[in-house]
This record gives C-alpha cells, structure tokens and sequence, in this order.
C-alpha cells in the first residue's frame, strides 16, 4: 500500500473512529501489545519491623511473651525461679545469636565514672543533675546497652511482621 493512501486512510480512520486500524498499524511495526502488569511497589520497611522481628524470636525461642502474659501469682517462688532459669538461658542465646551488644560505659557499677565527651543520648543523668545538664561524673548505676550488630534473618515474602508468633492447632 502506498504511503498517501496509507496517510489517508489512518488519518480518516482515526477521526471517524479514534482507532488505528489493525492492518494499518501491522504495517507500520505497531503490534498489537499486551498490556505489562504494573509492578509490585517494594515492601515499605518500618522502624518497627526489627523490634517485633527480635521480639518474635524471641517468643519462638524462649517463649518469652508467654511468660510475660501469663499471670504467675498462683506459683510459688522456687516455680518461678526455676522457669526464670531456662528463659533467661534461652534469651540470652537467642540476643547473642542476633546482635551483639555491649556496655555504653565499660565500667563497675558502684565506683565513680567521668562522662565527659560522653554522646548526651546516650547516658541519662541521675540525682543531683546541675542546671546545665552537664556533669563531669558521678557514680555508675547501671552500664546501658547498645547494640554493635544486628544481624536478623530477612522476612519471609509475605510474612506480616505484626504476628509475632502464629496460633498452633493441633489437627487430629
């Protein structure tokens, strides 16, 4: 087909019917095409995410929420303590799997510590503060944590990070 009558036609065409006819947009390479599936926008990663991830590791390694939600009033101490034992063993083995954590101030609790060029977030001031808010010591009550490394395991593709540990049912 020549290109006027090709021309004349498409132009035609598009003004009665709004439509290239198919014929005509072969001929010109212009393929009919499928229309590509829009892609999955990333899954938006939240500050909260890590928290629960740890908190649910920690649930299925030690079953630290459950002891945490259950109401242990009805036990006895010695019960308790022996609990307390295993899920502290658990725990423990679970943190330092995932992080590494260390003291902010590496020193003895109880002796006098110098702060100075301490990071201000990083140690909370106790008793007597000056107005300031600066103090060049005081004594050490408890070394603060912070973590050096986390190393999670990535989520499953569609895991909802708000299940911290999912119901079991038993099937018979």
């Amino acid at each position: 087909m020549s290109r006027i009558a090709l021309a004349f036609r498409s132009f035609f065409a598009i003004l009665f019917t709004g439509k290239l006819p198919g014929d005509i947009a072969q001929a010109l390479g212009f393929g009919a095409t499928k229309p590509q599936p829009a892609a999955k926008p990333a899954p938006q990663v939240r500050a909260s995410d890590g928290a629960l991830q740890i908190l649910g590791i920690l649930q299925r390694d030690s079953r630290l929420i459950d002891f945490l939600m259950e109401d242990i009033s009805a036990y006895s101490d010695e019960q308790v303590g022996s609990a307390v034992r295993t899920l502290h063993d658990q725990s423990r083995e679970s943190l330092n799997r995932y992080l590494r954590l260390a003291p902010v101030i590496d020193g003895v609790e109880g002796t006098f510590t110098k702060i100075e060029g301490a990071d201000a977030s990083s140690v909370k001031l106790l008793g007597n503060v000056p107005v300031s808010g600066k103090a060049p010591g005081g004594v050490l009550r408890h070394k603060g944590w912070r973590a050096e490394k986390i190393d999670l395991p990535p989520l499953a593709p569609g895991q909802a990070s708000s299940i911290l540990a999912p119901a079991e049912v038993e099937v018979e």
